[in-house]
């Protein structure tokens, strides 16, 4: 059975009726990025096919099912990694006190099979610590899938301050790299990632922009530490935040991976990008955060059909404090009944609106890039403020689109419940950054629901 198919004209015709009076103009407007967006795209409209697929894996599966596993102590932490991997997890990131040395980090990775489990870790600006003590406890684990994630500059730019220069801080985590890749063949070393950005209010071609300039400097510093092209490229991981908006996300990560396509080229070695998606933790709520259930499976799904090579998902209650196990298990769940969903290479191709969104972000956030490097690269740009003040002007516009109600955080902005169901967490730990050594105006996370809670909270 055919569908006829309808001219521009007529689609237009039938628009205009349905706006009762206003003009087709008025369904027009300007994202953060002062892209335009249209009502409308066709094949008619000029639309350039993209087409970014992720590569292929060995073992069939479309993407890691990567789970987060936060805490001080060894034994609470295996338990957790063996459940969410028990669960469908196939990598795990670990954060927290049990990074501190070997002999806890060996207890909490007991009866991982590191061959088959990707592991990688999150410790900011104590990257290269954790990542040597990750090499002790790997010992004997040659093909080990290590992925240190050492990422000082997203750590400096989020606490504004670290304990050395940020120039040491990139040089030690170079060195490290460069101590390890004989041992560990399959290891990845740096993780660029522009999440920071997203997280305290930035645009999406910011958060482009600083991933890519992340990635430059990762790179120049591994060659400075003896690495060659080749393994200082395919050492970087990339990484941004996916949130409810999956258009976006799905754009976003199709962007990256254009974007990695010259940047390796331009690095002395072009290969594939290995991006890694995280879900937002900017767009949770806390005093009711059953709703954020389905702003997660928004994020997974940017992910899945945005090519993400691994997907991380927060537990729903991760902005009132640390998931406990059936959080996490709903963040695994969600990631398993996505993986259902189809085998096509890259599923967004072929989508005038999703191509069009494509290309302009890339080209929007390169040109981010460009001012970025042209500023004296990251480092330079952070000590001066001229990203912070950038990412400042977005956050803006965002906070008065969610307080003007053009986009809402269900159950704290929103269709509120006044008796939340109960639900359990534990208290996240303290950490107190280290300072004294360099300092730049903090990019500070934000919560877009945290105004409306904290006003509910006050009556």
């Amino acid at each position: 059975m055919s569908f006829p198919t309808p001219s521009p004209a007529e689609w237009k015709a039938l628009a205009e009726a349905a706006l009762d009076g206003k003009s087709l103009e008025s369904l027009i407007h300007l994202d953060a990025d002062n892209l335009i967006v249209r009502p409308l795209y066709a094949g008619a409209t000029g639309v350039e096919t993209v087409f970014a697929p992720r590569p292929e894996r060995p073992d069939g599966q479309r993407w890691d099912l990567r789970t987060l596993v936060e805490g001080d102590a060894a034994g609470t932490v295996n338990g957790a990694v063996l459940d969410d991997l028990a669960g469908g997890a196939t990598s795990v990131v670990l954060a927290g006190g049990v990074l501190a040395d070997s002999d806890p980090l060996r207890a909490a990775l007991q009866d991982v099979a590191l061959d088959r489990t990707g592991i990688g870790l999150d410790a900011g600006l104590d990257g290269p610590d954790a990542a040597n003590a990750l090499a002790v406890a790997a010992k004997g684990w040659p093909a080990a899938r290590l992925m240190f994630h050492m990422d000082p500059i997203s750590a400096f730019a989020e606490a504004g301050a670290a304990p050395r220069s940020i120039g040491e801080h990139l040089t030690l985590a170079a060195n490290t790299a460069a101590r390890h890749a004989g041992a560990y063949p399959e290891a990845t070393f740096f993780l660029a990632s522009g999440r920071v950005v997203h997280e305290a209010g930035g645009s999406n071609a910011q958060e482009l922009a600083f991933a890519a300039a992340n990635a430059v400097a990762l790179i120049r510093a591994a060659l400075d530490a003896g690495l060659t092209a080749e393994a200082a490229v395919k050492g970087v991981v990339l990484s941004v935040a996916v949130d409810q908006a999956h258009f976006d996300g799905i754009a976003k990560l199709r962007a990256l991976r254009l974007m990695w396509r010259t940047l390796s080229r331009a690095c002395g070695h072009e290969t594939p990008a290995r991006i890694e998606a995280r879900s937002s933790r900017r767009m949770l709520a806390a005093r009711d955060p059953w709703p954020n259930l389905p702003r997660l499976t928004a994020a997974a799904f940017a992910g899945a059909v945005g090519g993400a090579d691994a997907i991380l998902l927060d537990g729903f209650t991760r902005a009132a404090g640390l998931p406990d196990a059936f959080a996490r298990r709903q963040a695994v769940e969600t990631q398993r009944t996505l993986l259902q969903a189809g085998q096509a290479a890259d599923p967004a191709s072929g989508s005038w609106y999703l191509d069009h969104r494509t290309r302009e972000l890339a080209e929007a956030a390169w040109a981010e890039f460009q001012i970025i490097e042209a500023e004296g690269g990251l480092v330079e740009a952070l000590h001066g403020d001229l990203i912070q003040s950038r990412v400042t002007r977005a956050r803006a516009l965002l906070e008065r689109a969610v307080r003007l109600g053009a986009q809402s955080v269900i159950g704290a902005t929103d269709l509120v419940d006044p008796s939340p169901l109960p639900f359990v967490v534990q208290p996240p730990p303290e950490r107190v950054p280290a300072e004294g050594g360099d300092a730049c105006a903090p990019l500070t996370p934000i919560r877009l629901a945290a105004p409306s809670e904290s006003r509910r909270a006050a009556r």
